[in-house]
Formats: C-alpha cells, sequence, structure tokens
C-alpha cells in the first residue's frame, strides 16, 4: 500500500457561482437585541421546565449558525453526484486534482485539495479564509470542520444563554426555599394570630 502526502490544489477567486456564497458574506452575523431577548426568554422557559438548553433554544442555535456557516450540504452534493454518475474518467480528474475540475466541483471561492493515493488518500476543502471546512476520506466519509465564525456564533448565544438560564434557576431556587419555610412554619403553629 501506497500513502503520499503529497497535495494538489486547486483554487480560483474571480469566477462567480451563484449555488455557493462568499465566507465573508456570510460571516456577518449580528447579536441583535431582539436575539437577546429571545435567547433570554427560552432560558427562562427551560429554567421553569428544569432543562437546560431544550429544543427551541438548539433550533434557534442551529439557525444561527446556518447563517454564518458555509453550504456544506451543497459542497457534499456536488461531490457524491460526481462519485454516483460512474463517470470514471471525472473521478480519474479529482484524484489527480485537475485544477479546473476541483473549482467547478466545490464551488467558488472554495479550495479543495486532494491527498495521497489509494486508501490513504482524502478531500481537504477550505474556505476562502483558509479554514478546513470538509474532509473526505474513504473509510471515514465526510467530516465538517467549525469556522472560527460557526464558532463565534455559538459562543455568543451559549453565553446570553447560561447567564439568563442561571438567573432564573436562582430566582426560582429562592421561590422554592421561601414556600418551604412558609409551609414549615404553618405546619408548627408557631405564628401568632394576634400580630
Amino acid at each position: 500500500m501506497e500513502i503520499s502526502n503529497n497535495y494538489s490544489t486547486a483554487k480560483v477567486w474571480n469566477t462567480s457561482n451563484k449555488n455557493v456564497s462568499k465566507s465573508s458574506e456570510k460571516s456577518k452575523w449580528k447579536l441583535t437585541d431582539s436575539l437577546k431577548e429571545k435567547i433570554v426568554d427560552l432560558a427562562k422557559k427551560d429554567a421553569q421546565d428544569n432543562v437546560y438548553m431544550g429544543n427551541a433554544f438548539m433550533n434557534l442555535r442551529k439557525t444561527e449558525v446556518s447563517k454564518v456557516a458555509p453550504n456544506r450540504a451543497a459542497l457534499i452534493g456536488k461531490f457524491s453526484q460526481s462519485m454516483n454518475s460512474g463517470n470514471m474518467s471525472a473521478m480519474k480528474e479529482v484524484e489527480e486534482a485537475d485544477k479546473k475540475w476541483l473549482c467547478m466541483l466545490f464551488g467558488i471561492p472554495y479550495e479543495a485539495k486532494y491527498q495521497g493515493t489509494g486508501t490513504g488518500s482524502a478531500i481537504h476543502v477550505y474556505n476562502e479564509d483558509g479554514e478546513e471546512v470538509l474532509t473526505y476520506t474513504g473509510g471515514v466519509g465526510w467530516q465538517e470542520k467549525e469556522t472560527k465564525a460557526e464558532s463565534q456564533v455559538h459562543s455568543a448565544l451559549k453565553m446570553i444563554y447560561y447567564e439568563a438560564f442561571s438567573e432564573a434557576r436562582k430566582a426560582l431556587n429562592s421561590e422554592e426555599k421561601a414556600g418551604s419555610i412558609n409551609k414549615d412554619i404553618i405546619s408548627q403553629g408557631n405564628f401568632d394570630m394576634k400580630a
């Protein structure tokens, strides 16, 4: 078995592809006041339900992160379509990392690198910032790599949620403790009706 670490690279920046947007256009995400309020409301509701990061928050987070994420499904779809076409000459071009083919396959502004031969081969897909967004290896399949922009959105949302959830749980625990103390006093008969 021969494994090579040689990389072939495809990179084209000056053409356009309507299906894949530039990551710099997608990374202009803003944490708005209305989004903050929505996260706080979800955290308070989850605190009442005693559930940390419930489905509604997880769905919101997924939606917000997708606003800055590369369209990995489109990238994977393009590759899968070419593999399923049975066009062996096209696959041979991918294996040889013909620059024009890889650029057409993955779209602009992405860069694809083909590494190695045989079972030790892999395809790495990078965004215009040089961040790896996808890797394909024969034995494993596709693996997604989180970008810095995606990590920043995750962090911002989780921080706001955590703070709101913690405050809501403290308030609920204080209410429960106060209610418990009042019940104990009443049940023991330690109160003066004249006062």
